[in-house]
């Protein structure tokens, strides 16, 4: 009953926040107040507990963040060890005269298990576990948490801008990245408190050494001198109460260091310990047959120990044959599957016509298992991720993504089809990571030099045990199925105007009519034909204009159907009533808006150009739209440079025309009207095309 009103006192205060301070307090009551023998024998037990507890959870976690209150655990633990040290050291010296039973049945029980009569041998027992526990388990592990510590923090900020191009492609939403970037923090926390840890650990080991010398010297300096003892009987007494002493307390402390060292050194997986251990050693039946040789030639040997060794031999022999067998049985069920004979072919039909998809990823044999969800793939997730943020984005609904295998590319290659049009292919490797770099990197590293398929950017096909590397050095590192979506996201998004047709645009027009039924009802079709309204919505699109505000759009074409039916006319108003949101989602937030313009003699000879009746384009000379390609190409260049966008500001009528044949020499370029430009933006000219002046 007594036991079962403290756990439920230390429940409750755990519930108010006060746990961890009535701990400390009891640790510092154990260090003042004597305790009886029985209770001892209560805290030694549950010492030893506690450390199997930590060491079993170490085990079973799959990652170490899983566990993330283990510096804290050990550190408590240690500090608990120790109060019991200082107890149990008052105790042996206060009462050890009256026999070994005056520190309690643990203490006694266990020194007499490890000396077994022999005094000498208990002691050389008792140094052997001190010194594997304070050279080889705890040194090792501190030395290992130290390094981890230094590498997870060196690759922080790699890992910060890999989190940010996820995001940044639509992989992940805002809610993932802020979860990803905890996590990242977590780790760096989590390391840089176990390796102030194992320091704890480590003085833990010393302290031990330190007590067994103070209890077995100072207990037969008191048997002796103070209590009239022999000192032959105050040598066994004492000498049996502090090895048992000793050796109550080092168990949970070479437990607990077995359980740091193994939380430093796990790599995180989906499988715990044991499974990791089973799954990669002893599932190879190669390595097992080779080691059942090897172990049974050492058997024949006369002099061995026969059976042992011929023992494990056949235990080995056996496991390997049995693995080998059931992976045989494994080969062949799949080849009766793929055996089994196909039915007759039907009559053909009108289905099997297949209608063209109007977003297509064809993909080698070699990329399959990236769409098995069953072999871990991720690339389904990830294109799901991209159509969310592009439809948020643009406003309408992409279409879904229609994947298949192609036996006729490489084996590790893509193409992405927009209504059966190849429009970006690439080829990626699978079981590597592709290292980017953005521009400033501090190493080199070992692999495969590659390009980033959406942006050119030089990059390195490295193993994924270079990531953390790679992240430390400044490079931007993501999987296979990262580089496939994002190259996804970019061709998409440029070829946006492509996926829009009648029937998006019939969706969107009904669910503007919940909201505002009497705009879309005298808009379409009274006003304007869809078809209008579809190659307006097209060429805002065309030009990175999104569809969200759907309402003033609507409304623009309905106020301006009476004066002109035509697509050009009607997308021009629209722009202008959309000049706000142009802007910002250009330049942002920012004040002022830095342009490029054009000559005045060059925009007067456009416009005559446009006048004259060209209308597939500007009609220009060859020297001449050379000499204004390359003007275009150099100022927009320079303002990338300083990392502004580049904008090119031109008169109303020659908007439409500069924007095509601006969009052939740099696509990063966007081209406006000066009555697009709000009345609140202050506009400043940075550079002015000459042309052929």
């Amino acid at each position: 009953m007594n036991g079962t009103l403290v756990l439920g006192s230390l429940r409750e205060a755990s519930r108010n926040g006060l746990g961890a301070a009535v701990l400390m307090l009891l640790m510092l009551a154990m260090v003042v107040v004597p305790l009886p023998p029985l209770l001892l024998d209560v805290l030694f037990t549950f010492n030893i507990a506690l450390g199997l507890v930590v060491l079993l959870g170490t085990v079973y976690v799959r990652s170490p963040l899983e566990l993330a209150a283990f510096p804290t655990v050990l550190l408590l633990a240690t500090l608990l060890r120790l109060s019991l040290n200082i107890a149990s050291t008052r105790v042996v010296l206060l009462n050890g005269h009256q026999g070994p039973a005056a520190a309690g049945h643990v203490i006694e029980s266990f020194g007499n298990f490890v000396i077994g009569g022999d005094y000498a041998v208990g002691l050389v027992v008792f140094v052997i576990l001190i010194i594997i526990n304070f050279v080889v388990v705890t040194k090792g592990a501190s030395r290992i948490s130290e390094v981890s510590a230094r590498f997870t923090l060196d690759a922080m900020p790699g890992k910060q801008m890999a989190i940010d191009a996820d995001l940044n492609a639509g992989l992940i939403t805002q809610d993932e990245a802020r979860q990803r970037r905890a996590e990242v923090s977590q780790e760096a926390d989590f390391y840089g408190a176990m390796d102030g840890a194992g320091k704890f650990v480590r003085g833990d080991a010393v302290a031990g050494i330190l007590v067994l010398l103070i209890n077995l010297i100072g207990g037969i300096a008191v048997g002796t001198l103070q209590h009239g003892m022999a000192f032959t009987e105050a040598g066994r007494v004492y000498s049996l109460l502090t090895i048992g002493d000793g050796l109550v307390a080092q168990l949970p402390a070479l437990v607990l260091s077995t359980a740091a060292a193994i939380m430093v050194t796990r790599v995180s997986s989906n499988q715990d310990m044991g499974q990791q251990i089973v799954a990669q050693l002893f599932d190879r039946p190669k390595s097992l047959a080779v080691t059942a040789g090897v172990v049974g030639a050492m058997g024949l040997v006369p002099g061995m120990p026969n059976l042992a060794f011929l023992s494990l031999a056949a235990v080995a022999g056996g496991s390997a044959w049995l693995l080998q067998r059931r992976r045989r049985e494994a080969r062949e069920k799949s080849a009766s599957l793929a055996a089994v004979p196909e039915p007759a072919p039907a009559e053909l039909g009108w289905e099997d016509v297949t209608p063209v998809d109007p977003v297509g990823l064809e993909i080698g044999y070699r990329l399959i298992p990236l769409v098995d969800k069953a072999q871990g793939g991720q690339l389904m997730g990830r294109i799901k991720g991209v159509r969310k943020k592009l439809s948020q984005e643009l406003g309408f609904l992409v279409p879904s993504v229609h994947i298949r295998d192609n036996l006729d590319l490489a084996p590790a290659a893509y193409r992405v089809t927009l209504h059966g049009v190849v429009v970006g292919r690439a080829e990626v490797f699978p079981d590597r990571d592709l290292a980017i770099n953005p521009g400033q990197v501090f190493g080199r590293l070992e692999g495969t030099v590659g390009r980033d398929p959406v942006f050119g950017l030089e990059a390195v096909w490295i193993t994924p045990d270079q990531r953390d590397q790679a992240q430390t050095f400044g490079y931007t590192v993501v999987d296979s199925a990262t580089v496939i979506a994002t190259h996804l996201n970019q061709v998409l998004q440029d070829h946006a105007s492509e996926l829009l047709g009648y029937d998006e645009v019939q969706q969107l027009l009904n669910r503007l009519a919940k909201t505002a039924p009497k705009l879309v009802e005298d808009l379409v079709p009274k006003q304007l034909p869809l078809g209008t309204v579809v190659r307006v919505l097209q060429s805002l699109l065309a030009e990175q204009v999104p569809l969200r505000d759907l309402r003033t759009i609507a409304e623009t074409l309905a106020a301006q159907a009476s004066r002109s039916q035509e697509p050009a006319v009607l997308t021009a108003a629209v722009r202008e009533a959309l000049a706000s949101m142009i802007i910002q989602n250009i330049n942002g937030l920012e004040k002022d808006l830095q342009v490029i313009t054009l000559s005045p003699k060059l925009e007067q000879l456009l416009l005559q150009s446009a006048q004259a009746g060209n209308e597939g384009g500007l009609g220009l000379e060859p020297g001449l739209a050379e000499s204004l390609q390359r003007g275009i190409r150099q100022s927009a260049q320079r303002q990338e440079a300083v990392n502004r966008p580049a904008v090119l500001l031109v008169s109303q009528a020659l908007r439409s025309l500069l924007s095509r044949f601006a969009r052939q020499v740099t696509p990063t370029l966007r081209v406006l009207a000066w009555n697009e430009v709000p009345d609140d933006k202050e506009v400043r000219i940075v550079a002015t095309v000459g042309g052929a002046d």
